[in-house]
């Protein structure tokens, strides 16, 4: 038996009520509350009772083998490949090649694999216009234009792949619902079936999501819980190189990235990171630091530029890092080393907009800070890592071991580093000089005395 009732959810978070509010309670956003009609209809009589519990020693490893997607980049932000029976979300703003890269994976794919590709957006006639610009190759791969739910399943049931996308669960809807596709309901409703058919199959499913003029992904936040991994797509539609930056992930380590690259043919892998975050030139203001995204340490530069103000309020600007980690940078210049900076404008840049959130790239940001103040060079051919402290001492970085060998992998001869308990010397002797520092100011004296002396 069911009936008809009617509920009040925010569009916004999610939340319901039991009445309409100009405003939510929850998310305090004003005229994102929709009703919305739903069927009740009792599932008692449904429950299935032939699945028992098992010892943990009784359970098998073995169907749950990863496959790649043929790109290393985004096996790597997978935690090593898909895992069969996983349910991955895929974020990212319009037009930035969330499509492209998912009918290139499974092109790659279906030369192994049986792959159902779900398109609720576009005709066949379009997906196939893009599939002759790319020039990729396939062996299975079936495409299938539908927006209804239950067709879908159906079509999975009856195809059953072992790889499964569906573009996009926006603009997926059940017909029993009354609410529009798109919606909270729709959204919620529509990935907690599509998930539990993967589950029961066997099935890695990849569902594409949208995001919100914030960037943050599009529905109800259970949508995020309810998935295996969740993938931001990100980069800036002028410049051609786009990051996947894992924010969830039941198989691997989280905040892994892939690096890919915009041609007229589709994306392309980024092997070597470091080669388009950094440049060779050794001029005053720009500095490289080694960063950890994940489990990948890679080179960026550090761009800074100082300039006396003409106002009584200089201007911080920032891209790549955060505006608090320079104020509290420029703070502790000012008290260590006793330079009025209040006196001067400062912008700092990562190179190509690259966004570091490791804070060893503290003493980067400060010594490129004063380099482009005092218009010195910074030490040739050398990289800054270690976190700066309130005190001014340089503390300790996470990951060194791997930021050194990357150090060497580029070529670079010197490397300035927080004192450590580990015997660095004697590991890396005769292929990198190392400098162990304290404070600031042996680092100010290291990087910035040795080339003034010189001038």
């Amino acid at each position: 038996m069911s009936n008809k009732f009617s509920t009040f959810i925010c569009q916004n978070c999610g939340s319901e009520t039991s009445q309409y509010f100009g405003r939510c309670l929850n998310c305090n956003e004003w005229n994102t509350i929709v009703e919305e009609k739903k069927s009740q209809i009792s599932k008692s009589s449904n429950i299935k009772k032939n699945k028992k519990s098992k010892l943990f020693n009784e359970i098998s490893s073995e169907k749950i083998s990863r496959f790649t997607s043929g790109f290393k980049e985004f096996d790597r932000v997978l935690g090593g490949g898909i895992v069969p029976g996983s349910v991955v979300l895929l974020g990212g703003e319009p037009g930035i090649g969330k499509s492209t890269i998912v009918l290139q994976t499974a092109g790659k794919i279906s030369l192994k694999e049986k792959v159902l590709y779900i398109t609720a957006e576009e005709s066949l006639e379009q997906v196939k216009i893009r599939w002759e610009r790319l020039n990729q190759h396939c062996i299975d791969l079936k495409i299938y234009a539908e927006t209804n739910l239950s067709l879908i399943l159906e079509e999975i049931k009856k195809v059953k792949p072992s790889f499964a996308i569906i573009d996009s669960i926006q603009a997926i809807h059940n017909e029993d619902m009354e609410s529009s596709p798109g919606s909270v309901s729709q959204v919620r409703n529509c990935s907690s079936d599509l998930q539990n058919l993967a589950k029961e199959n066997n099935i890695a499913l990849l569902i594409i999501g949208h995001v919100t003029k914030d960037g943050a992904l599009a529905g109800p936040k259970t949508l995020e819980h309810l998935v295996d991994v969740v993938i931001n797509f990100e980069g800036d539609k002028i410049s051609s190189h786009r990051l996947l930056r894992s924010v969830k992930n039941r198989f691997g380590s989280t905040f892994e990235i892939g690096i890919f690259e915009m041609l007229e043919k589709g994306l392309s892998e980024i092997k070597n990171p470091s080669s388009i975050f950094t440049n060779k030139e050794n001029i005053s203001g720009v500095t490289t630091t080694i960063t950890t995204e994940g489990s990948r340490p890679f080179a960026v530069d550090i761009q800074a530029l100082v300039n006396k103000t003409f106002y009584s309020n200089p201007r911080r600007t920032t891209t790549g890092i955060s505006i608090n980690r320079l104020h509290q940078i420029l703070a502790v210049i000012e008290k260590h080393l006793g330079i009025k900076l209040s006196q001067y404008d400062c912008y700092v840049a990562t190179g190509g907009g690259f966004e570091i959130n490791d804070p060893s790239s503290d003493l980067g940001v400060a010594v490129s800070i004063l380099s482009s103040l005092k218009n010195i060079p910074p030490l040739e051919n050398c990289s800054f890592i270690g976190e700066l402290g309130l005190s001014g001492q340089v503390r300790q970085s996470n990951n060194l071991r791997p930021k050194i060998e990357e150090a060497v992998r580029l070529g670079i001869n010197n490397i300035l580093v927080p004192k450590s308990k580990y015997d660095l010397h004697n590991d890396f002797e005769n292929i990198i000089k190392i400098k162990e520092i304290s404070n600031i100011s042996e680092a100010v004296d290291y990087a910035l005395i040795q080339n003034y002396k010189k001038n």
